[in-house]
């Protein structure tokens, strides 16, 4: 006699609930282990950006660079200047201290061939082209730096001491925001005068005077006069 037994309904259906457990668990890690890989990828690209981006800026802390310059036997006013060396945008930037404590600012933008005056105490500028002096006295100043000299100590007696005086053309005024950088940021607070080469003041009193020194052993006393309209 033979037996047949009926399987239960339950039955059929338990291998399908065994495989649906590690089915969903399976997939789960899955999903986690490819979103880790797109977040780690993303966040490689970006680094390589920001690299690229870095590696082509220009190192402009490295082509900045300060040198004092020191005359022994000049007066106390004039000991206390240094320019500040700007390789990158052939720029110097002379800060020259009085005894009063002042400090007044000589740009020199070899880029556009243009000077710029700052004096002490005031809110001013005054403009001049740059000539072919000036071009040589930057040069000097630039090979000091390229040896990284950050001092140099002029011969007193050897120094050649001139006056240069410069005449303020009262109706040449210039805005200020037309000016490039870094001209603009320096001349902003007031206003900006153009200036010329001129004999010297005759009956005309001097407004002002900066004192200047190069290391071509050359010290410069710049004088500033208004000329009539």
């Amino acid at each position: 006699m033979v037996r047949c037994w009926k399987r239960p309904e339950t039955s059929l259906e338990d291998p399908q609930c065994m495989h649906c457990g590690p089915i969903r668990s399976s997939r789960f890690p899955h999903k986690v282990l490819w979103g880790s890989l797109t977040a780690a990828l993303l966040i490689i690209i970006i680094a390589l950006i920001l690299t690229g981006k870095l590696a082509l800026q220009p190192d402009t802390q490295s082509s900045l660079q300060v040198v004092r310059i020191t005359v022994p036997d000049h007066p106390a006013a004039l000991i206390n200047q240094s320019a500040l060396v700007d390789k990158h945008n052939n720029i110097v930037t002379y800060h020259v201290t009085s005894q009063t404590n002042h400090t007044s600012t000589v740009l020199f933008d070899m880029k556009h061939g243009l000077i710029c005056y700052k004096p002490d105490n005031q809110d001013n500028c005054f403009l001049r082209q740059m000539e072919m002096s000036d071009y040589e006295n930057m040069h000097v100043l630039l090979n000091e730096t390229q040896q990284q000299v950050s001092q140099v100590w002029l011969v007193g007696n050897e120094t050649q001491r001139q006056t240069e005086f410069l005449g303020v053309l009262a109706g040449s005024r210039v805005e200020a925001s037309t000016l490039q950088e870094p001209l603009q940021d320096l001349c902003r607070q007031g206003p900006v005068y153009w200036t010329r080469r001129a004999d010297g003041p005759r009956e005309r009193l001097i407004y002002f005077c900066i004192d200047i020194c190069f290391p071509s052993n050359i010290c410069v006393s710049v004088c500033f006069y208004y000329l009539p309209e």
